[in-house]
């Protein structure tokens, strides 16, 4: 019996049902988002906004008129929110495994450190502190060899 990694049985999940609308909702919130960053979508946006102001003398900048932008802007923001957060929450995850995935195959690393995600807030700050003091004392060891590397250098 072939095994099937996690990547290849989330693909061949049924369509239909709560994964068939989540997927669908994925794709959806992967598509708008990357849309959403794109520069022609931010010029859209300001021509909008510049039509709208350009409204203002015609509808005398009645509060109908100042409503119009406004309820579409909170409408857009709204639900913008919840499709950017769920296209980070995606992005953080797989970042988040490719990570473990590297931690995992590098030899001489440190496994705990593959779901610091999960930790709490106190235990990330000394996980922090102690690479924090490794990555000092790795620093004073290769500045005390180039230290080293030049002085013999410059005797020759």
């Amino acid at each position: 019996m072939a095994s099937r990694s996690p990547t290849n049985a989330t693909k061949s999940s049924p369509a239909g049902g709560a994964k068939g609308l989540h997927a669908h909702f994925d794709e959806i919130a992967r598509e708008v988002a990357r849309l959403s960053g794109r520069p022609a979508t931010f010029i859209v946006a300001a021509l909008l906004v510049v039509v709208w102001a350009a409204t203002g003398p015609l509808f005398g900048y009645s509060d109908t008129w100042q409503l119009v932008i406004n309820t579409s802007t909170t409408i857009i923001t709204f639900l913008m929110v919840f499709l950017i957060q769920s296209t980070q929450n995606r992005d953080t995850l797989a970042l988040q495994a490719k990570l473990a995935e590297l931690i995992f195959t590098v030899q001489g690393a440190s496994d705990d450190i593959a779901l610091a995600e999960d930790l709490s807030e106190e235990e990330l700050e000394l996980l922090h502190n102690h690479h924090s003091e490794r990555a000092a004392a790795a620093k004073r060891l290769l500045d005390r060899s180039r230290s080293d590397a030049t002085l013999v250098s410059g005797s020759q």
